[in-house]
């Protein structure tokens, strides 16, 4: 079945997943950076995490692209949108 084709909730709901776990591991790696809690690289974790908040973003994008969805709906997927944009924006600055 084509993404686009699924239910608007549902993609949403994917999409608030996708980028709340890319969020949780840059984090995870901003604070390792800081703090020397494991010896290990944080850059590949950092990446996965950056990715993650690219697909969400992707998914928020494709519905708002959507023709016929509601008005919550469309508000629902601006807010995702200036979320992640921000987090991106964010963990590109810091890191």
């Amino acid at each position: 079945m084509n993404w686009m084709n699924k239910d608007e909730g549902l993609l949403l709901q994917r999409s608030f997943i996708f980028g709340i776990t890319g969020i949780a591991l840059c984090l995870l790696a901003l604070i390792n950076l800081n703090l020397n809690l494991l010896e290990a690289p944080m850059g590949p974790l950092n990446g996965v995490g950056i990715a993650l908040q690219l697909f969400g973003l992707s998914i928020a994008v494709m519905v708002m692209r959507k023709r016929k969805i509601t008005d919550k709906t469309k508000e629902k997927a601006k807010k995702m949108i200036l979320v992640l944009g921000v987090a991106l924006i964010f963990f590109f600055m810091v890191i």
